[in-house]
This record gives C-alpha cells, structure tokens and sequence, in this order.
C-alpha cells in the first residue's frame, strides 16, 4: 500500500521552474525534483527554458502524465548527445503527431528517442532518423486499401519499439532503406505490415541482413576514443555524419570546434584494410593536421591554387605522422590511391585532380613510377623540404602556386572532371586552414561556430536507465528502467546499538560460529629472501648450485600467511510499502525485525572482514526505481552506517529486476574470487503500472541469470509463506522462505554462514 503525499510548492525544491512547468497532474508532484536534478546540470538557461516550454505543450496534448514524465525523464539526456535544440524540437513532434490518428503512439515516439540520440551522436542524424519516422507515418496513416485518414498507422509502434534493435545494426541510411522497402510493398496489407515492422517476417529479417555493411562508429567509439588518447594525446567529441541524406558532393570527413566529423559507417577498403582501421587513418590524419597545421587566409588563392594547397598540406602533415609513427605509414599507402600516369584525356577532361593525385602519391612514395617531370621535380623539392624539418603550411602554399602555375592547362576549366583514383578516403576536408576575410560562395559549406559549454561536476547523479526482458515479445526493452541512487539520509545509530544489545546473546553465540569461520590454515609462500624460516628444498638445490660454481638461488627463505576468505557481499534489502505490516501473530513490523536481521548480519560479516554493502530499493512505476546506498563495500560498520540503517523507511513496490542489474554493477567491480548477493524481500516482483503479474516475475528471473553469467551468486531471502509459488520460478534453487518472521535475526547471520563457510 502506498503511502505517500504530495508535495506542496513551498516544498519543491525549484519553485520557480515548477511555477513555469503548466501542468497540473498531481504524480507530477513526486518526480519535479528529481528531473530538475538533472536538468539543471546539463541545460543552460535557456535550454531550462525550453525544457519547460516543451513539457507544458506535452501536458497539454490530452494524453495523461506518463508522456509528460518520459519527456521529463529523457530529454536532458537527450540534449546532451545532440543539443539543447532537441527539447523544442522534441515536443514540436509529439504535438504534431497528437493532431493526427497516430496519437496513441505518442508514448513509443518519445521512449525511442533516448537509444536513437545515444546511438547517433549528432545532431544531424537525429534530424534524419525523425524525419524517418515522419515519413513513413504520412506514408502509412490512412492509406489501407485508400480509406480516410481516421486511420492510424498500423505498424508505427511496432517501428518505434525496435529502434534500438535496428540502430543497433544497421546505419541510418540502411533503417531508411528498410523502412522504404516496407512501406512500399506492404502498405496495403496492415497485418503482413506489422510482422514486417516488428522483425517477424523473413523478407524483414532478409532485407535487414543486406543493409547491414561495414564497420559501425557506434560499436567501436569506445577504441577509438582510446586511441586518440593514447597515440595522440586527444580527447575530442566524435561526431558521426550519415553519407545517405546528403546531396552531391558527398560529405568527407572535417573538425571543427565542435569535434571530430566522421562518417557513421566505413566498409573495408578494396586493398583489404578493415573499416576500423579507415577510422583510425582518418583520426591519425585529423589529429596530425591538429598538431602541425597553422591557418591561411583563403582570399588571397584561386581555387585551383587552394586544391593545391590542400594536397601538399596533406602529405606534410602525413609525412609527420608516419615520422612519429611508423606503422602509419604502410596503412596511409594502403589507403591512398595509384593514379594512373595516362589514364586522363588532357585535350577533354579537366585533369587537375588527377594531376594533384599523382603529386601527392609522389610526395608520400618516393619510389614512385611516374615519369612526368614535373611530378617528379616538385616531389623531390617537396621531400627536400620535408629534410630540414617539420616544414609549414606556409612552405606548402608557395610550392602549390608553383606547381598549378606551372602545370596549368586551358582544359583545366572543363566541367567534365576526371575523378578515377583521385579521391584520398582518410583525409577531411582542410576547411580548418582557411580564413575568410570576405563572405564567398563558399561560405554556406561551413558551420558556424557554437558555443562549447564544459561539463558541471555532477553532484548528484542522474537516472541509471536499464533494460526490462519481455516474455511475451522474448526481447528486451531497452533503457525501460529509470533508476535513481542517493545515498540514504541518516537517523539515530542508537536505535541500531540497542537493537544489538537486544539480540547479545544470540550475538555471542555468532562471534562463537564466527571464529571457526575465520581462516584458520597457513599457507606457505616459497622463494623469499627473507622468510620466517629456511625453505629446505631450495636452500640444497642452491648449495648445490653454488658447489658447482653457478650462481645460486638467493630465495632460501618462505614464510606463511593465513589462507583467507575471498568473498564480497551485498545485502539488498526490499523497501517497499509491504514492510510495514504486522504479521500475524508478531508484535512487530517486518521492517524492524529486518532492521534487527541485517545490523546482526552486518556485525558477523564485519568480524569475518568480508568487504559487503548494504543498499535497499523500492519502485513508483519504471520511471522512478530508488536505489538507496546504506553501506559501501569501502566503508567500515560503523555509527555513521548504522545511523543510515536506522532510518530505513518502507514505501512504494518492489520492481526487483533493475534494482539486482544496478547492485550486480557495483559488485561486478570487486575484486573477489566469489561474488555473492542476497536478496531480502516479503514478496514477489511487482509494480503499479505492471498489469501482467509474471511481467516483472520473468524479468528477475532473467535478471538472475545475467548475473550468474557474470560470476555472480544471488540467493533470496523470501519472507513471504506463500513464495514457494514464484520464487523457485525466479531463483531457482536459490532461496530460502522464512515462515516464522520473528526468528529473522536469528536465521539470517545462519543463512549467510552456511552460504559461505
């Protein structure tokens, strides 16, 4: 039974804000706070502002809270991947999408936004993958068999539910091109569209498969991060650009102030080298030019001369590169292509870029097989220079103008352009060395520079998002779960002592147990200098050695040390609304003979020195999950731990999935042979908003079995006499059910001892 209170204004953390928020719905009360938490630490002002403004158009679209609490929940996050611009641009959608049929997908829209902006990273891909979801909603509302526009989409949620499936293997312009396959063939049929759309299908399945190339950004980020860090010494934003939404020329990559602007996917090169190796040439190259390239002003040049400039500015820095790096420079020629010498028309083709491919392979292979003299005279000059030193963009310019003045020819102005094997795939686009004095037609290919806002410390930590296993659809919904953690509020560690005082005797008996317990064999660690005695076997295989005139051994000695425990605990304790009933026939709740329980607990395993943490959750929906940390596993039990155990509270219900996800995470980290979490609760998994009762009894179970993967052992404590229903469902054989509630204290130290004697 749920037993909490709205808040007043007076109490609300950000009155302000809240006074700004137009909404009414009285939920909202219990989770302002929190999403401000958030928001405050990842919005500017104005972002706040807009925030605000987008939630009160949500609130106002007639379609209950919970859309209103996902917009809240998820869009800080959101902005923080692809710009504070998504919080208006966010609600803008979902208003637009109330004034059609497919109202009721509103909350499958916003859901699929946080894995979409996550996965993408830019801002200019999260335009792209809502203008997907646009089109194909106006591609399918109301098109069945040509009836009126009172009709839904059929298959938008399914699309919508799979959106981190999708991004997860496919591009987004392979998601466009499934998503046009399946308009376009099964706009007509609602049910064969819906088992397309939600990967039933096997045309889906098939055509997902072949839209699948390449080597994704999204999978390898994390490596690549790491070597720019490592190699060279960068720590700069990543930001993918999808190549399928943009008009001729095709995009290449380019830095700026805002990061680093690669494509979302790369293929393996024809000469064999793999897409994550295109990757780390194209960020080897970037951060070269970063090192070693100065800036220029652009007015100064014709465009030929600046082309020229951008190609022998290319090969300095890669000279550079591969100076510092070796093994760069046999991944630079792989990539780079062999023009042939003939293979241009000069009287029809404009044969500039062939040329200036032909000088750049020069200037990068000195052993080159070009014949043309002026492919070989400037290469050479080129590499004299590169002789004396790190050289400047300035040295280059001057050879550039050179080289076009000298090899100009009147078909150079030719709209027909030999492009065959003059395109250099790693390199970006050079915009960064040029300054502009005047506005030029060239202007619009830049973006302006934006504001660069640092990260705030974070003092308090946003919502942890989890996924939830679905056994009807047998997958997992993705960031489901919002999980909140504080560290609980203290109380009086006296309640805590008395409670100890209250159970001495049974305490003696445990620190009696506990001693047979403690480690009590030595073990002996041979090959030490110094030891507390002579290691027999060694010392005459030594003497040994040195009787026959080889060096001996000098680790004579050993010693002996206990042969301990290597155990690391968490006690997870089930806060909800539930403990605080009286069983029958006890005289007291079950939250105080489990606070009774645990500060027993807690004092065995302190004697026995296993590192262990407590922490207790409860659940208000899957948007609001508390995590309440009561001890750390680097803290000792002490009046500052017990003072936090004495003001445990009961509330709320019991969504146990997440809460075992986050507490495996905490103890994945420790560094313990035997990793071992219990679970004490009064009930089975359930929450308000699960109306499925095996909904949430199935995701624990799943959840135990990620775990175990993990190497980690969990054990329930079931304090309910009718869990012999669902806990062998969830837990297997690992459980226990304590039918006589009043002799927790004393069963719960045993259990722990048995499990781990």
């Amino acid at each position: 039974m749920r037993k909490d209170a709205i808040k007043t204004l007076e109490e609300c953390r950000y009155p302000a804000y809240r006074t700004a928020l137009k909404c009414n719905f009285p939920q909202l009360e219990d989770v302002f706070d929190d999403c401000m938490d958030e928001a405050v630490k990842s919005l500017s002002d104005d972002g706040i502002t807009a925030y605000l403004e987008g939630a009160s158009l949500v609130c106002m679209i007639g379609r209950g809270f919970e859309p209103v609490l996902v917009y809240l929940e998820e869009v800080p996050q959101i902005c923080r991947y692809v710009g504070e611009q998504a919080a208006e641009q966010i609600s803008r959608c979902v208003w637009k999408i109330s004034r059609t049929p497919n109202g009721v997908s509103i909350l499958s829209f916003l859901q699929s936004l946080p894995s979409a902006a996550r996965r993408l990273q830019s801002k200019q891909q999260f335009d792209h993958f809502i203008e997907i979801v646009f089109d194909f909603m106006e591609a399918t509302t109301g098109s069945i068999h040509g009836f009126h526009t009172t009709i839904p989409s059929p298959a938008l949620t399914n699309l919508l539910d799979n959106t981190a499936v999708l991004l997860g293997q496919i591009t987004l312009e392979g998601l466009k091109n499934w998503v046009d396959y399946g308009v376009l063939y099964y706009s007509n049929h609602p049910e064969r569209q819906k088992d397309y759309f939600s990967l039933q299908s096997a045309d889906s399945r098939a055509i997902l498969q072949r839209e699948r190339h390449g080597t994704l950004f999204a999978d390898n980020q994390r490596r690549l991060d790491m070597y720019l860090k490592s190699l060279w010494n960068e720590k700069q934003q990543l930001v993918p650009y999808s190549t399928g939404f943009d008009d001729q020329p095709r995009p290449q990559p380019y830095f700026d102030t805002t990061g680093m602007r690669i494509p979302d996917v790369l293929d393996d090169s024809d000469t064999g080298i793999s897409g994550l190796d295109c990757y780390r040439a194209t960020l080897a190259h970037m951060s070269a030019h970063r090192r070693w390239s100065a800036k220029i002003i652009v007015d100064n040049y014709s465009p030929f001369q600046r082309i020229g400039i951008d190609c022998l500015e290319d090969c300095r820095v890669d000279t550079l590169a591969t100076r510092r790096y070796p093994g760069l420079y046999k991944l630079f020629m792989a990539l780079h292509p062999q023009a042939a010498e003939d293979a241009c028309d000069q009287e029809n083709e404009s044969c500039i870029r062939h040329r200036l491919a032909m000088l750049s392979y020069a200037c990068m292979n000195p052993g080159h097989p070009y014949k043309n003299t002026d492919i070989i005279e400037f290469s050479e000059r080129f590499h004299a220079i590169m002789r004396e030193g790190e050289s400047s963009l300035k040295e280059m310019a001057v050879l550039a103008v050179s080289f076009i003045a000298r090899t100009r020819r009147q078909s150079d102005q030719s709209p027909n352009m030999y492009f065959t094997d003059t395109e250099v795939g790693y390199r970006d686009d050079n915009r960064h060395l040029w300054i502009y004095i005047e506005e030029s037609d060239d202007e619009h290919m830049f973006e302006r520079e934006e504001h660069k806002r640092a990260d705030d410390e974070i003092e308090k930590l946003p919502p942890r998002h989890y996924p939830e296993w679905d056994y009807l659809a047998k997958h997992y919904r993705p960031d489901w779960v919002s999980l909140y953690e504080n560290l609980h509020p203290s109380g009086q560690a006296e309640k805590i002592d008395g409670l100890l005082k209250k159970h001495a005797a049974l305490a003696k008996r445990l620190k009696q147990l506990l001693e047979l317990l403690k480690p009590q064999n030595y073990a002996r660690v041979r090959y030490q200098e110094e030891g507390s005695e002579l290691d027999l076997d060694i010392a005459i295989r030594s003497l040994i050695d040195y009787k026959s005139g080889v060096t001996p051994d000098p680790r004579i000695n050993m010693s002996h040390k206990h042969d301990g425990r290597n155990i690391a605990v968490t006690l997870l304790l089930d806060l909800s609304a539930s403990l605080d009933d009286i069983p029958e026939g006890c005289s007291q709740t079950i939250l105080e003979l489990s606070q009774e329980a645990v500060a027993l607990l807690s004092m065995a395993i302190d004697e026995l020195g296993d590192p262990f943490a407590i922490a207790g959750f409860s659940s208000n929906t899957r948007h609001q999950v508390r995590y309440q940390h009561i001890k750390g596993f680097n803290e000792k039990w002490n009046g500052e731990v017990k003072s936090r155990l004495a003001a445990i509270k009961a509330g709320y219900s019991t969504r146990m999935g997440a809460a075992m996800r986050h507490a495996g995470h905490y103890l994945g980290h420790q560094q313990s042979d035997k990793k071992l979490l219990l679970i004490l609760t009064d009930g089975e998994p359930s929450d308000i908003d699960a109306e499925d009762a095996s909904l949430l009894i199935e995701d624990t179970a799943m959840a135990v079995k990620e775990l175990d993967q993990a190497g980690i052992y969990t054990y329930c404590i079931n304090l309910d006499p009718d869990a012999d229903d669902y806990v062998q469902d969830i837990f297997g054989n690992q459980y226990s059910v304590i039918d006589n509630i009043e002799r927790l204290p004393e069963k719960l130290p045993q259990l722990f001892m048995a499990l781990t004697k």
